[in-house]
């Protein structure tokens, strides 16, 4: 748990299947996400990059900061949508546990 000024993150293992599919193409699928809660934010799936489809995916030029977790990078689906997801290689020592999972825009739960 992370907490500054009114600002909250957690997070936590959690047991939902999870799938990630875009234009009918399974990029991911977990059993294993973890839950990042953050204030003012929905809730979002990290998963562990053994369950994502690395192969198709590009490493895009985008970068973002967010002042509680780090810098962000992020990938497009080959071909496809641009920069559809993002993990965060140097996590600030409160979120480490998120260090290269890889979270999407629209996730399913199954």
């Amino acid at each position: 748990m992370s907490t500054t000024r009114g600002h909250r993150i957690d997070v936590e293992e959690g047991t939902d299947h999870v799938r990630v599919e875009i234009g009918g193409q399974l990029i991911a699928e977990s059993r294993r996400p973890l839950l990042l809660s953050e204030t003012g934010y929905p809730v979002r799936y990290y998963l562990p990059p053994e369950d994502v489809r690395t192969e198709l995916l590009t490493p895009s030029d985008t970068h973002t900061v967010c002042p509680f977790k780090g810098t962000a990078s992020y990938w497009s689906l080959a071909g496809g949508p641009e920069d559809i997801v993002w993990a965060y290689p140097e996590p600030h020592p409160e979120v480490t546990r998120i260090k290269d999972h890889f979270c999407f825009y629209e996730v399913e739960l199954v």
